[in-house]
């Protein structure tokens, strides 16, 4: 969904949900390929929002990933995390609920 917040600036709001940890590795990957896309297809000066449920445990260590995540994670890191930050990365994303504490 494309909602606008002024004239020209616009949010791209698009809600997934990953599937489970049990599946195939190649059902996996086929689902990180399809949003890497949708994602490198938002304009870039839109913002975008990514919601849903990810299936992604990225844990606490940000060392890696200083400009991706925060110091407030949980946990550890699970397969699907990397996918995640990798992807964010790339597409210079940020899990904004790790940049603050609950």
């Amino acid at each position: 969904m494309r909602l606008p917040l002024s004239k020209d600036n616009f949010a791209t709001i698009i809600s997934v949900y990953a599937p489970t940890i049990t599946i195939p590795d190649e059902n996996k990957e086929a689902f990180y390929n399809q949003l890497a896309s949708v994602l490198s297809g938002i304009p870039h000066t839109d913002k975008p929002l990514l919601l849903g449920g990810i299936n992604a445990k990225i844990g606490r260590e940000n060392d890696k990933w200083p400009l991706v995540m925060g110091k407030h994670g949980i946990g550890k890191c699970n397969s699907y995390g990397e996918l995640i930050l990798a992807l964010c990365s790339e597409l210079e994303l940020i899990v904004t609920n790790t940049m603050y504490k609950t």
